[in-house]
């Protein structure tokens, strides 16, 4: 169990939350109480590679600061320092709202991720200018299923991604015909925004700042995020072909959550799919996703009548920065 909570403060330190880093080194000392036992008596694999225990304890504690209902907890955040004293008695004091919150895995909608989504729509657009339909697997939300809407660089207020890019930024325009999602535990942002926001690090200003943006717009513009298997989805929305669109089907950092036999489903929907494409009725395949690398590979597939790959270049797991080197694979 320690070992679960200092491999997750290495990856916050590394992702930008000396916050959320802290906390994790800390919490093994400060649990006590019905909490204390809880995790203790953990059933499963508490580890970031399983059930994220420390990330579930972690959102539990700013859902608290985000309700208000932990004023000293609140406090101590803003200033950046939390010492262990606080958090043993924050969870003594709100053990049932964090045993709660301990049942449920994180889930999270990494809005800054789309700005990888919109350099690959514009490239495609210059290859393929027809109107996107868009299919994200494991959309969460669906906050980035409104990523046409989103501001790349600058924008006049909502969503405005700043990632630190390298390289060329593609300029050609591209227009969404249409939008759907799926995910095994769709969220409704109304519903399930304290949620999304309290497994945001507390101490990313900026990153709170547009997953708040992307709720309100997801608010005025819904996307329907069905319920299910994305395999089985997948087959389903591919089996007949859409005339004068592109269908572009994307993911990002959730193939390595999905069984392997969903893995296999997709690829298989996807292959069969591509084989019929046409120019007039084109198929795309984009994934952001870990490859080993320190970064998440962009890799792109074009099926239009032949198949054509690239590797688009790199991202950084939270998009704050991107690596943009199209090449053909």
């Amino acid at each position: 169990m320690t070992q679960a909570f200092a491999r997750q403060a290495q990856a916050c330190a590394a992702l930008g939350s000396p916050l959320t880093a802290a906390l994790c080194r800390m919490l093994p000392e400060a649990l006590d109480g019905p909490v204390g036992a809880r995790v203790r008596d953990w059933p499963g694999d508490p580890s970031n590679r399983a059930d994220s225990l420390p990330l579930r304890l972690c959102g539990a504690l700013h859902a608290l600061v985000l309700t208000d209902a932990a004023p000293a907890l609140a406090a101590a955040y803003r200033a950046r320092h939390v010492m262990p004293a606080l958090l043993r008695a924050t969870l003594l004091q709100h053990a049932d709202t964090v045993l709660d919150w301990l049942e449920s895995p994180p889930q999270t909608n990494e809005v800054a991720r789309a700005a990888a989504l919109i350099g690959a729509a514009r490239h495609l657009a210059a290859l393929s200018p027809r109107p996107l339909r868009l299919l994200e697997l494991g959309a969460s939300a669906g906050l980035n299923l409104n990523f046409d809407r989103f501001h790349l660089g600058a924008g006049p207020g909502g969503v405005v991604l700043t990632p630190e890019w390298s390289g060329p930024v593609p300029q050609s325009a591209f227009v969404v015909a249409s939008r759907r999602g799926v995910d095994l535990n769709p969220l409704d942002p109304d519903r399930d925004g304290l949620r999304l926001m309290a497994y945001c690090c507390a101490d990313q200003d900026d990153r709170l700042a547009r997953l708040s943006a992307a709720l309100d717009l997801a608010r005025r513009h819904p996307v329907p995020v069905d319920q299910g298997d994305a395999g089985q989805w997948l087959a389903d929305r591919l089996a007949a072909p859409a005339p004068g669109r592109l269908t572009l089907v994307y993911h990002t950092i959730v193939a390595q959550y999905f069984p392997p036999a969903t893995r296999t489903a997709c690829a298989e929907a996807l292959a069969h799919a591509g084989s019929t494409a046409t120019p007039d009725a084109p198929l795309a395949h984009l994934r952001m996703e870990a490859d080993g690398g320190p970064d998440a590979a962009l890799d792109l597939t074009l099926w239009d009548g032949t198949r054509r790959d690239w590797s688009l270049g790199r991202a950084d797991f939270h998009g704050r920065h991107i690596l943009w080197q199209p090449r053909p694979m």
